[in-house]
């Protein structure tokens, strides 16, 4: 059953309307208490613990508010470290061995479903350099065989989830007043979404899109040569870009993306394209500037927003390691998830001829349902500040370069 979360009369293209700026920015930001508290810091009261407490403030999209600081070495009481203990000894190990055990299950599945199958090496109409874009993999698998791959990746990303203690799972289907059966007739016209387009908050973000609408992701090419990973990411259709490369040229990849887009926009068969269009994680409060890949095939878009609601640890991956992230997840009894569906978003003549445009409406209607403040900091200054944060200030350079 749909649960309308609130009236959306408003125009997603009128920033007066959004909320989340100027003074009510402070206020919400003021009502949360910020990660660096003279509590949380070893260096409570000390010239250091101010200077972090400003860092949190200027860099607040990716200060971490939860029990365990912002690189999760943040000192915790005798419960809470009993807490971590516990789960250490006992969830830690039992979590590990089932994930690795869904793994598993999902890539015999995978190698038996391309058997024989010749997978494609090129991705077709990028536009880009040779070797700089490759990708279909086995995306065009068909009958059984495309069916075993996303009735049982949709399930074990689910089992996955269940496995990293996301027990519940609270979705949401937002509908606009009066404009249900306007959409629907909309829908049957101008054909299925090509792209899905999300906030991004966690490596968990993307355990969940594949259990919901199984679509493919952009990803560096390394991937494709990770053990079970690789041929994973293959049946997925994942597109592989050589992002490190000094040579890369962007409408390559823009053009890979743009024509997969249009595929499945056309295509029923076809699977859809994920696209975090902010480019990094944030602590799930803000949204950043959308970068325009995901608005450049003309196609509407499913929005989705996500929320990780938490009382000790937050899930959202933003200032520590990874290994240390994934631990303190696993260590975790419970974690929560919910999730906003917003109704397809088809684009006017004018944000059709005008990328940023139609990503700049996205993302205010994004802002105004899900509740979240827009920033416009970027990828430049979360390296900052998480040089700022491992003691190094030698990257105020970082601020004015563009983000790969």
């Amino acid at each position: 059953m749909a649960l309308p979360l609130h009236d959306a009369t408003t125009s997603p293209s009128d920033p007066d309307d959004l909320g989340g700026g100027g003074e009510e920015e402070e206020e919400r930001l003021a009502s949360k208490p910020l990660l660096s508290s003279p509590s949380t810091y070893p260096s409570a009261g000390t010239e250091e613990g101010v200077e972090e407490l400003e860092l949190d403030r200027r860099y607040a999209p990716y200060a971490r508010r939860d029990a365990y600081g912002a690189m999760g070495r943040g000192p915790l009481g005798a419960a809470g470290a009993g807490r971590l203990a516990v789960g250490a000894a006992v969830l830690f190990p039992l979590r590990l061995a089932a994930g690795v055990l869904v793994l598993v299950a999902y890539y015999l599945v995978c190698r038996v479903c391309t058997l024989r199958v010749e997978e494609e090496e090129r991705e077709g109409g990028g536009g880009g350099a040779a070797g700089e874009v490759e990708g279909d993999g086995y995306a065009r698998l068909e009958g059984w065989r495309r069916e075993g791959v996303v009735r049982c990746g949709r399930a074990l990303a689910r089992a996955m989830l269940f496995v990293f203690g996301f027990y519940w799972i609270r979705e949401y289907d937002c509908r606009f007043p009066d404009a249900e059966d306007e959409h629907q007739e909309q829908s049957k016209e101008l054909g299925r979404p090509g792209a899905v387009v999300s906030n991004h908050v966690s490596y968990v973000d993307i355990l969940y899109h594949m259990s919901s609408s199984f679509p493919s992701f952009v990803a560096k090419r390394s991937v494709a040569r990770l053990p079970m990973v690789g041929l994973i990411s293959k049946c997925l259709g994942c597109i592989f870009v050589q992002r490190e490369s000094k040579t890369s040229d962007f409408k390559g990849v823009s053009g890979a993306v743009t024509e997969r887009i249009q595929r499945a926009h056309q295509q029923k068969n076809s699977p859809m394209m994920l696209l975090f269009p902010e480019g990094t994680t944030t602590n799930g409060d803000y949204l950043l500037p959308f970068k325009t890949g995901a608005f450049l095939a003309k196609a509407p878009v499913k929005p989705v927003i996500l929320r990780y609601p938490y009382k000790r640890f937050s899930p959202a991956w933003d200032s520590m390691s990874g290994a240390r992230h994934v631990f303190l997840l696993l260590c975790q009894f419970v974690n929560n998830l919910e999730v906003i569906h917003l109704p397809v978003y088809y684009p006017s003549e004018q944000e059709k001829e005008d990328p940023k445009l139609y990503a700049n409406n996205v993302r205010k209607l994004m802002a105004v349902e899900g509740n979240l403040i827009l920033s416009d900091l970027g990828l430049a200054e979360k390296r900052v500040y998480h040089a700022a944060l491992n003691g190094n200030n030698s990257l105020p350079r970082a601020l004015h370069q563009k983000d790969d």
